[in-house]
């Protein structure tokens, strides 16, 4: 009688704490997906992240809970044991997610090594550095997330001794039939669901990456008049005020363009609505922030301004056909040597100009 077949391992990843991070890691879970088939992969992650992963299959269920608190890995800890879970793939670097898992439980917990957490892990990877010059604040290699995150793809799948399945690099998200609904809601209350519309989002988790409101402003009349779109703000609800002070800045230089111009906030934008909107979308403006992320797995044409955070962090994959990206920098006669965090003053982001920021949309509208 032969042996009876392996059970398949029950996985946790551990999600990014950032939205946009969390768009970058889909090119690992797809590849955890198609290389373990038969196994229940878990995801766990802050508030939003349920509503970001439907509408695709990349795993089976999503865990929002957060452990940067002081009791905070315990409690996880303690939702994660009724899994019986048998890897944890760790996608942020903080020692908070490795003592949870740890907590937990579970016997092979892999991550990249630091934060001093590497005696937690049972299988580390050196996060690459530069080799000079030695005086760099952070001296890490600035490598896009999307391959940093699936060499720790690979390396849990060589500790399950799962040969990695070959999968294309990009981008994935979906909108389900709720969520498309709630889309088309928002966009009736702002007016754009049968006209052509430009997003606009001007927030960002840093205000030294936020290009100034007043640019922002100039930019949404400049989209009404040039091109005939609708604008539409989009933010976080830490970031309504900003959206807000755009909206008003427009209205009060450009009467004419006040029913012109929306804010989401102010319409019920969720994180599973904004896929839909930003999938409807003719083109986004953006700092380096969450959305810009939404944007280039929906295919939507996008331009996204830097400063003063370096965009090899976030290279993007391509996908062959689809609406492309125009990064625009602080500095673009920085040596590729340097890396812009490392320059807050030179990078800064007002010092891209409103002119390359308008030619850039002028040239994507085509």
């Amino acid at each position: 009688m032969s042996d009876p077949a392996p059970k398949p391992p029950r996985v946790l990843v551990f999600l990014p704490s950032w939205l946009g991070d969390t768009v970058m890691a889909t090119p690992t879970l797809r590849l955890l997906r198609d290389s373990l088939p038969r196994s229940i992969i878990v995801a766990m992650g802050r508030q939003g992240m349920a509503d970001l992963l439907d509408g695709v299959d990349l795993v089976d269920e999503v865990i929002e809970a957060d452990a940067r608190t002081l009791m905070g890995p315990p409690r996880v800890a303690a939702r994660l044991v009724p899994y019986r879970l048998d890897a944890a793939l760790l996608l942020p670097n903080s020692f908070a997610t490795a003592i949870t898992v740890r907590l937990a439980g579970i016997p092979v917990r892999v991550g990249y090594d630091r934060d001093a957490r590497g005696m937690l892990l049972t299988h580390k990877l050196t996060p690459p550095r530069r080799a000079e010059p030695k005086w760099k604040t952070s001296g890490y290699e600035p490598i896009s997330a999307v391959d940093y995150y699936l060499a720790a793809g690979r390396l849990l799948l060589q500790a399950l001794n799962v040969p990695a399945a070959e999968v294309t690099c990009r981008l994935e998200l979906g909108v389900n039939d709720p969520q498309r609904r709630a889309s088309e809601e928002v966009l009736a209350k702002a007016g754009a669901l049968d006209q052509p519309f430009a997003l606009v989002n001007p927030g960002g988790n840093n205000p030294a990456k936020r290009w100034p409101l007043e640019r922002f402003a100039a930019l949404a009349h400049h989209l009404i008049t040039r091109h005939g779109l609708k604008v539409l703000i989009n933010g976080s609800p830490g970031e309504a005020e900003v959206v807000r002070l755009i909206r008003d800045a427009v209205a009060l230089n450009h009467p004419e363009d006040e029913t012109r111009v929306a804010c989401l906030t102010e319409l019920g934008i969720t994180v599973g609505a904004l896929k839909g909107v930003v999938a409807r979308a003719r083109v986004m403006i953006t700092n380096d922030t969450g959305p810009r992320h939404i944007a280039a797995a929906m295919g939507v044409a996008c331009v996204t301004l830097f400063g003063p955070t370096d965009p090899r962090w976030t290279t993007l994959p391509e996908a062959p056909g689809a609406p492309r990206e125009v990064i625009l920098t602080a500095d673009p006669s920085l040596p590729p040597d340097e890396v812009a965090d490392e320059h807050p003053q030179r990078c800064r982001i007002d010092r891209i100009a409103f002119a390359d920021v308008a030619a850039a949309v002028d040239r994507l509208l085509g």
